[in-house]
């Protein structure tokens, strides 16, 4: 178990790596700090949460995404990211990777968590079935069945269908 003085050394040493994935999740430093605050506040509330069944590096990048993933769903925060990456476009023009960007958010919001994290390692992490199975903790064709489910959802929503995706 993870002890005061550890989880402090592990703030230092992984702080700033959360931090990042954290502004690339939620595209906010605001956001992001308030993130790396609650994952380890989190951490050392409950330090048990951490079970040692993977590295903490690859603890600490789920819970972020997690974290993140939760956060965007809180219709507050995509309300308050979408008025500041998106609103601004009649006053100044925002860039299309902003959008674009506020959009992806957008959507990730509405997924189900575990497509929400499949579809953030998959293409925003480009990570491979292996990395995504050890990350999750399933198997490689699980997270094949996810992506399928991810591209079967998209092709509907782009026609306009509804779809279950449970």
């Amino acid at each position: 178990m993870l002890g005061r003085q550890s989880i402090e050394h592990v703030y230092r040493a992984h702080g700033h790596s959360v931090l990042r994935r954290a502004a690339r999740l939620l595209g906010n430093e605001a956001d992001a700090r308030e993130a790396l605050q609650e994952v380890f506040a989190s951490l050392l509330e409950r330090p048990e949460q951490f079970q040692g069944t993977s590295s903490l590096t690859t603890w600490l990048y789920s819970a972020t995404t997690n974290l993140c993933l939760n956060k965007l769903r809180d219709g507050k925060t995509r309300s308050r990211i979408l008025n500041e990456r998106v609103a601004p476009a009649g006053a100044e023009a925002v860039p299309p990777s902003a959008e674009a960007s506020a959009l992806v958010r957008d959507l990730l919001a509405k997924l189900p968590e575990d497509l929400a994290t499949a579809a953030v390692y998959y293409y925003l992490d480009d990570m491979t079935h292996e990395e995504i199975a050890s990350v999750m903790g399933c198997s490689r064709r699980h997270v094949g069945h996810l992506l399928d489910r991810l591209k079967t959802w998209a092709a509907s929503h782009e026609e306009g269908e509804a779809c279950d995706l449970s």
